[in-house]
């Protein structure tokens, strides 16, 4: 389930009006110029007085203008109803019924901001649908091979012995933007690419989703459920509780994310929801955050400043008391046993909280350690 809509596919009424189509009617932009960047979704051809009321919004509307009416008040009304469906804009083939278009329509659409065009040639209204709707359609089509593209990353890397970490670093690197993995009740998981200037992904969530769960995300973002096996609301398709796992986030921290970032996170969910229902991996995914935290924070790559603050959100609140950081390492045979580290980092984190000692726990799988800060 996508917790927001996604933008519309379609081409710009700028693209739209240099179609050979359109393009042999020698269009005339009378309205609405600094507007063409609009979207066209479709394009309908119709004659009738009350055409807006079969409109969705977002179409070209072509018209010979037979059913614009004869009086000023009617063509007024007409633009208008137009302007309030939210049309992508209005194209006007000059004719038997106007040889220019009257005064009371371009003021209208003036006025209410509706891209108007009269086109001078008369041309094929199928003609010009067939082109647009091809252009649109192949557009949907080459975002589709682009996200199609990420999966078979994703799919690459689960192959080659990756997991859930690997899949949400390809979408970061697709979408130019830090991507989050975060519990249906908000609390992060893992996070990976990179904040604007480089700064960590950990410091992006913190400013922009942790003290603000129950805020809508911020405008141009991209959030999709991950299926199965979670405390979330039922779906048409995964009906019932207990459908929603997690919850994959691209913030627009860096660069804007469009249509294709968000059908290439939709790919990347089923992928991650496969993985996680292998076996309980929320906890082990979060334990690798961890461990990374502190890997990066022994090595030198998170600065003294900015430490507390990422601590923080990976859950680790101490006192006043000394830090003491401790490694341990993990037996060959618990390193060999995938996810069995698992069962000996949550012992050692139960056994530390019972006494009252604040811990922050991660595990480097790949190199066999351990990683405590006390």
């Amino acid at each position: 389930m996508n917790t927001a809509a996604p933008p519309p596919t379609g081409i710009t009424v700028q693209r739209a009006l240099e179609l050979p189509g359109l393009r042999s009617g020698l269009p005339e932009i009378l309205a609405g110029a600094d507007r063409l960047h609009r979207t066209v979704r479709w394009v309908h051809a119709g004659e009738v007085p009350n055409i807006a009321s079969l409109l969705k919004g977002g179409e070209l509307l072509l018209t010979t203008g037979y059913g614009l009416g004869t009086r000023p008040a009617e063509q007024r009304a007409f633009v208008r109803t137009l302007a309030e469906r939210g049309i992508a804009a209005l194209v006007v083939e000059l004719g038997p019924r106007f040889a220019r278009l009257p005064a009371a329509l371009v003021d209208t659409a003036r006025s209410a901001g509706l891209p108007l065009v009269q086109l001078h040639r008369e041309v094929p209204f199928v003609t010009v649908t067939e082109e647009i709707h091809t252009e649109i359609v192949n557009g949907h089509y080459a975002l589709l091979q682009r996200a199609e593209e990420v999966h078979r990353r994703c799919t690459d890397a689960l192959l080659g012995g990756g997991g859930v970490p690997q899949v949400l670093g390809i979408l970061a690197d697709f979408g130019a933007n830090p991507v989050f993995l975060e519990t249906t009740d908000g609390r992060l998981l893992y996070a990976a690419g990179s904040g604007p200037e480089g700064a960590d992904p950990l410091q992006v969530w913190e400013g922009l989703r942790g003290p603000h769960k129950e805020a809508p995300p911020p405008a141009g973002s991209v959030l999709v459920d991950v299926p199965g096996g979670g405390p979330g609301p039922g779906t048409a398709a995964a009906p019932g509780p207990g459908s929603v796992r997690a919850r994959l986030v691209m913030l627009p921290v860096r660069s804007p994310l469009a249509q294709v970032h968000r059908m290439a996170a939709e790919r990347a969910a089923g992928i991650l929801a496969v993985v996680l229902m292998q076996a309980r991996q929320e906890e082990e995914l979060a334990a690798r955050g961890r461990g990374d935290f502190l890997t990066d924070l022994a090595e030198g790559r998170i600065s003294a400043e900015d430490a507390p603050a990422q601590a923080r959100v990976l859950g680790f609140k101490p006192g006043n008391s000394p830090l003491l950081p401790v490694v341990m390492r993990l037996g060959d045979a618990l390193s060999r046993a995938g996810g069995g580290w698992a069962v000996l980092a949550r012992a050692v984190a139960e056994e530390l909280a019972s006494v009252g000692v604040p811990v922050l726990l991660g595990v480097r799988p790949v190199e066999g350690r351990v990683p405590l800060l006390l």
